[in-house]
């Protein structure tokens, strides 16, 4: 079941909030071993706050914690050996939300290390695996979150994305992913912290099966958070609109990943969206800035603060950092920014609130461990200039590639119009229902078949 039926079952008492862990715990049983999506289970506690859940829009639903928010007295491992003292002393704001909300979180999920790589693979468990094959990645850094829902050994749940991580899973396992406008869903708590001067990247968004899922989830998540410094509070709006698509291509991603949107543009141009090409000279910058903040001088502050203890590293702890181009210094790290908000403005200005981008989901699909098809920033390309601008951007599944792996699309919209992409979402959704999964994604030049 989808989150929401779930929700609905249990309100006309069709199952027990008992009933949903224990299906949940005996399917983490059954594939885990498989996925290795776990940094750690909490079953007798989740049976134990089963037996009488607290009451809210999600009580009695199993949902599962990325591993980079804190659980109060759990450590938060973000993938590294270097992080076994770090034992929270509270929750984050987004692991209090859930659970004020009736959730019952079974478990943290699996991440790189220090989340800095777009394969899900750590010292402490392990690599990640795609539910759908052992033997391909099922993405990062929130890997871990995307392949326990995939695997429905999770309703649904909250990652993280500061260039994509969120996003990139999702797209891999065939699920659906927000990334939300920085300030919407409140980072407070999370590892690495959010903050300045280049914490505006990176935010915390809800993951699961379904759109619909995803706008439960958000409505949870979403408010003010005294932790985090871009926290607003903006109240939850839905009914927008007004909506245009706008089909931003990009040479050079796998033939299945433009197929998708060519497919998704068909699907809700019936559905009555105004479709329209997307010329974005404004994004072809926003990459290369992105890159100098994320990989560039992110690099340099890792290298200062495992200088000694490299040996302790894993692979993915490192790997990003072998991208690093150039030293940034605080004149560099400040032109950086004035022309990240010279851009974003001129950006804005043109967007307008109404207009959703309609874009690939990432340069590929889910390939082999270790093994991209494609140099890994160039596949990110399509996923950054959210990161950078502050955009919110959603990833929703629309198809399946020549292997049969999942393949989504990217709706991208104006600041604060993140109930906008859900709902184009829920829309595609309605559509297509669950027959993407035979949706077979052939090159552009030919036409595809929901």
């Amino acid at each position: 079941m989808p989150l929401w039926r779930m929700r609905e079952a249990l309100a006309r008492g069709e199952t027990s909030a008992a009933e949903l862990v224990d299906a949940h715990l005996a399917e983490i049983e059954r594939s885990n071993p498989r996925v290795n999506a776990f940094v750690e289970v909490y079953a007798e506690q989740a049976r134990q706050q089963a037996r009488q859940p607290l009451p809210g829009p999600l009580s009695g639903i199993p949902v599962t914690v990325k591993d980079s928010f804190d659980l109060a007295g759990r450590v938060t491992w973000c993938g590294s050996l270097l992080r076994r003292e770090e034992r929270a002393a509270q929750d984050s704001n987004a692991a209090a939300r859930l659970r004020a909300a009736g959730a019952i979180v079974i478990g943290k999920t699996s991440t790189p290390e220090f989340l800095y790589y777009y394969e899900t693979d750590n010292r402490i468990i392990g690599r990640a695996c795609h539910p759908w094959d052992p033997s391909r990645t099922a993405g990062g850094s929130s890997g871990g979150e995307a392949a326990a829902i995939a695997a429905c050994m999770s309703a649904g749940g909250i990652g993280s994305d500061g260039g994509g991580s969120i996003r990139e899973p999702a797209h891999f396992c065939g699920i659906c992913g927000l990334k939300p406008t920085p300030g919407r869903v409140g980072a407070g708590g999370h590892w690495p912290v959010i903050g300045h001067p280049a914490g505006f990247m990176g935010v915390g968004g809800p993951m699961a099966r379904s759109a619909r899922d995803v706008r439960i989830l958000f409505e949870t998540l979403a408010g003010w958070d005294v932790r985090d410094p871009f926290s607003a509070p903006v109240p939850v709006r839905w009914g927008r609109t007004g909506t245009r698509l706008a089909i931003w291509r990009i040479e050079g991603v796998q033939e299945e990943c433009a197929a998708a949107v060519d497919r998704a543009a068909r699907l809700l141009a019936g559905a009555g969206f105004a479709v329209e090409e997307f010329d974005p000279p404004l994004f072809e910058r926003a990459h290369e800035l992105w890159r100098v903040l994320f990989v560039d001088f992110i690099t340099q502050n890792l290298r200062a603060m495992t200088a000694g203890r490299e040996d302790e590293l894993a692979w993915t702890g490192t790997e990003l950092m072998k991208e690093a181009r150039e030293t940034v210094d605080i004149n560099r790290l400040l032109a950086v920014l004035g022309e990240r908000d010279a851009l974003r403005a001129r950006l804005l200005e043109r967007l307008g609130a109404e207009t959703v981008i309609l874009a690939p989901a990432f340069g590929t699909t889910a390939y082999p461990h270790r093994q991209p098809p494609m140099p890994i920033l160039e596949a990110a390309r399509p996923l950054t200039p959210a990161n950078l601008f502050g955009l919110p951007a959603m990833v929703a599944p629309a198809g399946v590639d020549r292997n049969g792996m999942p393949a989504g699309v990217q709706l991208i919209g104006a600041p604060y119009e993140d109930e906008r992409l859900i709902e184009v979402a829920e829309t595609l959704e309605k559509i297509q229902g669950d027959e993407w999964r035979q949706a077979k994604l052939f090159p552009s030049h030919t036409s595809s078949t929901i």
